[in-house]
Formats: structure tokens, sequence, C-alpha cells
């Protein structure tokens, strides 16, 4: 669509002024009345200089998106590949705020507009003027910042619609945690507090995190997801491949580069480095100890070094999938899950994902870590246009 600049538009828009967007593929038959809605992900940034630069990207500025892209994973139209939404309205969310669709501010200097709230807002108004309005499921995902997003907006997107209406939200590698790196700082906290300040994020956090803990702790899902009222699956890796080099073991707090061959290659960590991640995993789970003991919740912590496995076909649905059960690809699973529809027990895998989706529940224990990662896949398939706002 070029990437207007807006005007006059209560500044619904990216960092550069240009217009928000997102890719829709309409749904039919009985998917016509159902829609999954993703948040797109792609980092943040919290200085003046790193949003500068930002909006001279697609994630900063619509000028530069790709006007088509394909629909992968849990948005694929085609039935073998994705077959429980495949014929659901399916919408991508374009990510060009660099706060997870949740600040309220403006640089004028830098000229920069950080309106990621704003834009939230414009997305689902549109998206409801075309049918959404009318949906008898929905679902709110996202991936990485996208999926922080999902979480943040959760209750926000339930209230969009009536009571009948049957509304629950995944949050895909958004479980980002308030840990020591490996010189014993914060450094996602520093960053995140970049983020929380720069673009006004604090007004749009929830109340109920804010009267207890200051903005940025409120930044963190491991201090929301106990107050999210509408039902929440968190799919995310233990050993979160983007926090371990992001996070836990970046440049900055590693000068000596003595993490590096471990952050590549797990198979070359040392065994006081694998104790540093077990460590990491250990917290992630004490984080999730409360959610996952909610009934209406679902989770799948794996033992994989990934992120965002909703958008890949071979993580998403494939034949070498991430299993749970005797035979695993990526981890070691005691698990016991049964449906609250009558379905029938089955041997469970990345399936049970979907099918607490469409009404399902379960228990879940997680196990260790091997020394196996996901491989890539690439899969072809129709593309879809731009929308902007």
């Amino acid at each position: 669509m070029g990437g207007p600049v807006a005007k006059g538009l209560n500044m619904r828009v990216c960092l550069d002024g240009t217009l928000p967007g997102y890719h829709f593929h309409r749904g039919y038959d009985s998917g016509a009345n159902s829609w999954l809605i993703q948040l797109e992900g792609g980092g943040w940034c919290h200085a003046i200089r790193s949003c500068v630069y930002r909006k001279t990207t697609r994630r900063g500025s619509s000028t530069y998106m790709e006007k088509q892209i394909p629909f992968t994973g849990i948005l694929s139209n085609k039935a073998e590949e994705n077959p429980d939404f495949f014929n659901w309205n399916r919408v991508k969310v374009r990510y060009c705020d660099g706060a997870s669709f949740a600040g309220d501010s403006e640089d004028k200097a830098a000229q920069l507009e950080f309106r990621g709230q704003r834009i939230w807002s414009a997305a689902m108004e549109d998206l409801m003027s075309r049918g959404m309005s009318n949906a008898d499921q929905a679902l709110l995902s996202g991936c990485s910042a996208g999926g922080l997003a999902s979480i943040l907006h959760c209750d926000e997107f339930r209230n969009l619609f009536p009571a009948s209406t049957k509304v629950k939200c995944l949050s895909d590698a958004g479980l980002f945690l308030d840990a020591v790196d490996v010189s014993g700082g914060h450094t996602l906290r520093n960053f995140f507090s970049g983020v929380v300040s720069l673009q006004g994020v604090q007004k749009n956090l929830p109340s109920s995190c804010t009267e207890n803990l200051d903005p940025t702790s409120c930044f963190f899902p491991e201090n929301l997801i106990a107050n999210v009222k509408t039902p929440l699956f968190i799919l995310n890796a233990a050993y979160d491949s983007w926090q371990v080099q992001a996070s836990l073991a970046p440049a900055s707090a590693d000068p000596s580069g003595s993490w590096r061959d471990c952050k590549m290659n797990h198979a070359s960590c040392s065994e006081s480095q694998i104790q540093f991640l077990q460590d990491f995993r250990n917290h992630m789970l004490n984080a999730i100890e409360g959610f996952s003991t909610s009934e209406e919740n679902g989770l799948f912590i794996n033992s994989c070094f990934a992120h965002c496995q909703t958008e890949r076909q071979d993580t998403w649905f494939a034949d070498d999938s991430p299993l749970v059960g005797n035979k695993l690809e990526c981890g070691l699973f005691r698990f016991v899950w049964y449906a609250t529809l009558g379905c029938k027990r089955a041997e469970p895998n990345i399936n049970f994902v979907r099918a607490w989706l469409k009404g399902l529940r379960y228990l879940l224990e997680i196990g260790i870590l091997i020394d196996q990662a996901l491989r890539p896949l690439t899969v072809r398939t129709p593309v879809t246009k731009l929308v902007t706002i």
C-alpha cells in the first residue's frame, strides 16, 4: 500500500507516522464465523537511537513492509498443514511500534510516534467492522514480542465480544523472564525499562499489576499471567533461544566470548553453562506454577532450544513435530490430558495445543533437556496482501 503518512487519524500510526496494517485471509464454510488474530513479533526499541533506526525498517514503517506474505503454520490455509484453523478468518497484524502494541507517546524532536496501543485499537475496530463482531469463536495469538502482546491484550480482546462468543488467547515464545544474565546483571530488565519509559507503556499496563509492582516488572509476563481472566495458553521453549542469546548471555554480559559456542550450539556447553541454563528453566517453571493450576488455562513448555513454534510448519504440524510421550524429538515429558467435551483419549503430541484451543484441558509435567534442536523446513503457501488501517 506504500505506507502513506497518516493525518487526522488520532495518530494510530507506526514509528515513522505511516499507516499500520494487517494481512487477512477470509474464512469460509465451517470457519466463516471463527477468527484467528496473530500479532506479529519482532523485538522492541528502548532508546531514541534504536527507534530512529527501527523506523527505517518494516518493524517501524509500513513503507518497508512486504505487501504480500505467505501464511504458514497456524495461519496456513491448507487442511493438511493446519487442520483446525485452515478455513478460519486468519489475520496477521503487522508490528511497527516497538513496544508490543502497548505504547502511547511521542518524541517530536526525533519524529517518532510511539502508538502501539492505538494501532491495536485501530486494528480491532477495523476487523470488527469486517465481520469479526459476528464471531462465534475467536483466538488472539502472537509470537515473541507479539506473544507478550497477546498476554497484555488478552482481556481487552475478550471484552470486544459478547459473553456468548468463545474467546481464548495463545502466547507463543512470549514468556520473557526477569532473569539474571551471565555477568550477574539484568540485561532484559534494563532493556524493558527503556521501552516502558520511552514509549509511555505504563498507562496501558494492567492496574492489577501496577498497583503492586513497578511498571517495568509489569511488562514481564511472569507478573501478569496470574491476573489474566480469559483462558490463556502458553507455548514456550524452556531454553528459549532468543532469551539465551539476548537476555542471558548477550555480548555485553560476556565480553570474553566464553558463551559464544554454547549459544550457537548447546552441545558445546560446559557443565557450568548447562547448569546456568537449567536454572533459567527452573525459573520458567516456577513462574508458571500458579498459572498451571487453572483448569481453564493451558501450557506446553518443551525442552527445545527454539523461539516461536506456531508460525513454522515443522513445529506446528508435521510428522517430526515436537512430541510428548515415549518417543521424543526435543524433550522428555510425562503428560496427562483429558477432554471436557467427551473426546476420547489419544496419544499426545504437539496436536494437544490445537486440541486445547478447541476445548480440551490437560495436566502437564515438564521434563529435562536433551541435545536435539528443531530443523528448518521451507513451505510454499499462497500469499496475502497488506491492508492498511
